[in-house]
């Protein structure tokens, strides 16, 4: 096939069914995760001192102690994430009952570990002050116990989660690239007319691209199931991994079908390259690996029906994350059949059409 003779789609295969998908998996976290900190304690009193020691591994690396009124330098020069400054007199003001002031800098730069990590050091400092305050040891329970059960993913691990939805988008993106590509190209150099020629239908021609590059993506996307999202990252596959790689196979007959459907309306490669990026991105941010559907306005629930992204992120993580059976997805299958179906049925009505319209 021509992919074959295709260095940089086969580079671009390679790169998005391992590198791609671990680096999105591991660059993105939820919570603090070695963040370096530092402490300008002017009170140099066994209260500051306790606040210091309460921020450790693996949240926040070791304290660095360092001089009054350098935080802000420090920080400009990317040393540290946050400044922690306490005031001198700071312990016996919280004795006496006053309300002292603690400084906390914070680099926004670093958006994600400053939002996140705000919230941290707020309650490491609530807690110890409180202890020092009341001075005892907080063991009184609170007036209402809120018991927290994390399903599916008792560890919150965001890796994990992180990683199949890379993995889903790369397929995503991938099936309809190299489908609409090989459509556009073999377009372009006339090839098409001659397989017209042929005593071949739209629907031979059609279903041949369809199944040989949404087969290329089978094998890659199985292998980077295997080798990267179990062997590399450790992610465990709760459920079966050949009734996941069942729904990918249907998932990948509707995106396949979709390349070949925007492959009809684009009349070059830039234009297939502007209709991608104007379906295909919508569908991933709308699927519900970025945010849950059940977050979004109901009139855009069910809007996203109709996207095959949607049913197979569905499929996906009921396989993936809660060790679903074919009992459970057996919905998703049905929607990524049909639409499927139907936007093979559509293509094949403007494949000759648009052959035409360009010679």
């Amino acid at each position: 096939m021509s992919l074959r003779r295709d260095w940089v789609m086969m580079a671009l295969l390679v790169w998005s069914f391992t590198l791609s998908p671990v680096m999105e998996a591991t660059g993105v976290a939820n919570s603090v995760n070695n963040a370096s900190i530092a402490f300008a304690d002017e009170d140099n009193s066994p209260l500051s001192r306790a606040l210091a020691a309460g921020f450790f591994l693996p949240e926040f690396q070791p304290v660095v102690q360092i001089e009054p009124g350098t935080g802000a330098a420090d920080m400009d020069a990317g040393r540290f994430i946050f400044v922690v400054a306490v005031p001198p007199g700071f312990e016996k003001d919280v004795r006496a009952g006053h309300a002292p002031e603690i400084q906390v800098l914070i680099d926004a730069t670093a958006m994600e570990q400053a939002g996140i990590g705000a919230n941290y050091i707020m309650n490491i400092l609530s807690t110890e002050i409180t202890r020092y305050a009341i001075g005892k040891e907080i063991t009184a329970p609170p007036p209402v116990e809120i018991i927290l059960r994390s399903a599916f993913n008792p560890n919150r691990d965001t890796v994990r989660f992180a990683g199949i939805v890379a993995l889903i988008g790369q397929i995503m993106w991938l099936t309809t690239i190299l489908t609409g590509a090989a459509m556009i190209r073999e377009r372009e150099h006339g090839t098409i007319e001659h397989l017209l020629a042929m005593p071949l239908s739209a629907f031979d021609i059609a279903v041949a691209k369809i199944w040989a590059n949404a087969a290329v993506v089978l094998v890659a996307a199985a292998l980077s199931l295997t080798f990267v999202m179990q062997g590399s990252l450790g992610i465990s596959i709760a459920g079966s991994k050949a009734l996941f790689l069942l729904g990918t196979a249907l998932f990948l007959f509707t995106a396949t079908a979709l390349g070949v459907f925007l492959a009809t309306i684009a009349r070059s490669m830039a234009q297939f390259a502007l209709l991608v990026m104007l379906i295909i991105l919508p569908m991933l941010m709308l699927s519900g690996g970025e945010t849950p559907v059940e977050g979004q306005p109901e009139w855009l629930q069910i809007a996203t029906l109709i996207l095959p992204s949607r049913h197979y992120m569905a499929a996906s993580q009921a396989i993936v994350f809660k060790g679903a059976g074919l009992e459970t997805v057996w919905p998703e299958f049905l929607w990524l059949t049909g639409l499927g179906i139907l936007l093979l049925a559509t293509s094949l009505l403007r494949f000759r059409k648009s052959v035409i319209h360009d010679s």
